[in-house]
């Protein structure tokens, strides 16, 4: 494989797991960055810009226990030929949004605009009804609103109107009491953040993370396509899992994650299936729209880049000061998911470091997104990565593409392995 890019010396083992991912994992186009102490130090991209109509098809997965939180319509080029990676090249990064999209509640509370502890009527009045008047704006952040489901489904065109989401769930009542639980809000997350964000500032979050976020940091990252920026963007698509290598055993979902996922009426299979029919991720309709639970782009650099930011300078430029930061991967929700089943942890906005979610170490902070790519921090060792594909493969956390280039990462900064230890892996599909 033709690995393109630079790596700082001491970090070759980066490169080496990147280019193993190719070799051994199925990788079909990919890219990763990684900063250390507000400097880049990794930044590499291979494979082909789309995914193309000759990988295998994974248009089965729903019905296996991976109806996931942004899975996507028909893929793959008309040819099945692609052209290369290139240096700008973006993808769909899904769930990964979320992290970068969490940022800028946690921005408008540093600079005194949210209050965390206030309801979240307080800023959004139509919210209250249905008893939902107790929910915080922190119970947003930290999945315990109590409605990652949708009493009716919406349509693709109604998820992103812009009017719709924030009408159904304002209407609707909590699926448990609100802020005794947490259950991940897969897709519900887009409306509610963004009608808070919109409702604080009057500007759409899209435009919010453009002029406050990603302008200053030079970030090539939008939640809401820019009609002259599609021509940079990859193709994704479902790719299916290489064979086993060297007689290592695949992991399969434990039973109770399958049973939820193949239960209509489980709030899992709920929570997946808010928009039905699911959505064409490569349409340009869907890619322009601003959803920041799952329908970011960005380049692998503006991932790193920003998580970068959040814990230190970067080229000047800092997003979080200490107290956010501490805010961020402080711990709000864990245990038992309602809706992903398996134990899960998140700060505010943000997945904490775990079994179902391993990062670098304990205090690391990001988010994954179905299918493999992957945004987190790890302010101990000063420590951003960014890690985009057009392959997606079935279950979000620990995908083992990602997983392997945090394995490297931790051999250069944490060699004896017993600072940052790395989280158990997540069972195929069991999570979203």
């Amino acid at each position: 494989m033709d690995v393109q890019g630079t790596v700082d010396a001491g970090f070759e083992p980066v490169r080496d797991a990147f280019a193993g991912n190719f070799e051994r994992l199925g990788e079909r186009g990919a890219a990763v960055a990684v900063y250390r102490d507000g400097r880049k130090v990794v930044d590499l991209w291979a494979g082909t810009r789309d995914v193309g109509s000759d990988v295998g098809s994974d248009a089965d997965g729903d019905a296996d226990g991976d109806a996931g939180d942004d899975a996507g319509g028909d893929v793959g080029s008309d040819t099945g030929v692609s052209a290369p990676w290139a240096l700008d090249t973006a993808q769909i990064v899904r769930s990964a949004t979320k992290g970068i999209a969490a940022a800028v509640p946690l921005l408008l509370h540093q600079r005194g605009q949210i209050d965390l502890d206030a309801p979240l009527g307080t800023y959004w009045p139509e919210f209250k009804a249905a008893g939902k008047e107790r929910v915080l704006v922190r119970h947003l952040l930290s999945h315990r609103a109590g409605v990652p489901v949708l009493d009716r489904p919406l349509t693709p065109a109604q998820a992103i109107d812009g009017v719709s989401g924030a009408r159904a769930l304002a209407a609707q009542g909590p699926a448990w009491e609100p802020g005794t639980d947490h259950g991940y809000h897969a897709q519900t997350y887009s409306w509610l953040l963004s009608e808070l964000v919109a409702r604080v500032t009057g500007r759409s979050i899209g435009r919010w993370i453009a002029e406050e976020i990603a302008r200053p940091l030079g970030l090539d990252f939008w939640v809401g396509l820019p009609a002259e920026e599609a021509h940079r963007v990859g193709r994704i698509g479902p790719v299916t899992e290489p064979a086993a290598v060297g007689g290592a055993l695949r992991l399969r979902p434990k039973r109770s994650v399958s049973a939820a996922y193949g239960d209509p009426g489980s709030l899992t299979r709920r929570a997946f299936g808010v928009i039905d029919p699911l959505p064409d991720e490569n349409d340009p309709a869907y890619r322009a729209a601003e959803l920041p639970a799952s329908g970011g782009i960005s380049t692998a650099r503006a991932l790193a880049r920003c998580y970068a930011a959040m814990i230190g300078p970067v080229d000047g430029h800092r997003l979080f000061a200490p107290a956010t930061l501490t805010l961020a991967r402080t711990e709000e929700s864990a245990g038992p998911d309602r809706v992903l089943v398996v134990h899960t942890r998140f700060g505010l906005g943000f997945m904490l470091h775990g079994p179902a979610a391993p990062l670098l170490g304990p205090g690391s902070f990001g988010h994954p997104g179905r299918g493999g790519s992957l945004g987190f921090a790890d302010p101990e060792t000063g420590i951003a990565l960014g890690y985009v594909t057009n392959g997606m493969r079935k279950g979000v956390t620990a995908d083992p593409r990602a997983q392997a280039l945090v394995r490297a990462v931790r051999s250069v900064v944490a060699p004896e392995g017993g600072a940052t230890p790395e989280g158990g892996a997540t069972p195929e599909g069991g999570a979203a």
